[in-house]
């Protein structure tokens, strides 16, 4: 495995393979899905490419359904979000949502974010203590959680985008991923970006990303915000807020 950074003493996070060496060497026939296997993945991880902003958006629709239902992480859910990862770059990334003035860079962004949260801290923390051992070395989930620091070398471009939607999910996506112990060293730079949420985002559950994060990692937050524990349950691949809304 190569790595990002090579200066000596300082912490690196994993390079993301780019998304066609996952696509064609991961084998998805042999991976669990809440539907049986993943050999259908490949052809709605493909169609995220199409120049077909329609066609984008549905293919992300499946595609949380495919590999999160239920807010659960399977075991195709690492390599797809390795690929949705690797193309954040990639042109197709650029075009505009169907009747908005919106990237799908955006939508792949919060998908992002809405399965690194079903795989965070504090949802897999409350799973651990009904099914002990959940989190054990080897389980699906530990796998996905070690992928963070690799997803979060390719979310980071984006903090910092010129459009206000791509910006605010990559935020999301960073303070979410940024609970594993190797990124503790990008909490301090992460704290104003939660603190810009903070004071911009009319979004309830992104708020309250931010303000748990800053909270969590010692920061003084202004003011208590009436959040219901409930009202977090958004993404592509939740019954809530989602970037995947119609009008599409």
């Amino acid at each position: 495995m190569t790595h990002s950074r090579s200066n000596a003493g300082v912490p690196c996070e994993p390079d993301l393979p780019p998304y066609q060496v996952v696509l064609s060497e991961t084998h998805w026939g042999s991976l669990e899905t809440p539907f049986g296997d993943g050999e259908d993945l490949p052809e709605v991880l493909t169609r995220l490419l199409t120049p077909d902003p329609r066609a984008q958006v549905n293919a992300l629709s499946e595609l949380g359904e495919m590999v999160g239902h239920q807010n659960t992480i399977y075991e195709a859910t690492a390599p797809a979000a390795m690929y949705v990862a690797g193309i954040l770059t990639h042109p197709a990334a650029t075009t505009p949502r169907p009747y908005r003035n919106v990237p799908i860079r955006a939508a792949l962004l919060s998908w992002l974010a809405s399965t690194a949260y079903d795989a965070s801290d504090e949802i897999a923390g409350r799973t651990e203590q009904h099914f002990p051992g959940f989190l054990a070395p080897g389980t699906v989930m530990a796998a996905f959680r070690d992928l963070r620091p690799m997803l979060y070398q390719a979310v980071s471009p984006f903090l910092r985008d010129g459009h206000k939607d791509v910006r605010e999910a990559a935020v999301i996506a960073a303070l979410i991923l940024a609970e594993h112990p190797a990124l503790a060293e990008h909490r301090d730079h992460l704290a104003v970006h939660a603190r810009a949420i903070l004071d911009s985002s009319g979004d309830a559950p992104n708020r309250r990303v931010a303000r748990k994060a800053l909270e969590a990692w010692g920061h003084d937050v202004p003011g208590s915000e009436p959040f219901l524990e409930e009202s977090w349950d958004w993404g592509p691949h939740s019954g809530g807020r989602s970037y995947l809304e119609p009008p599409f």
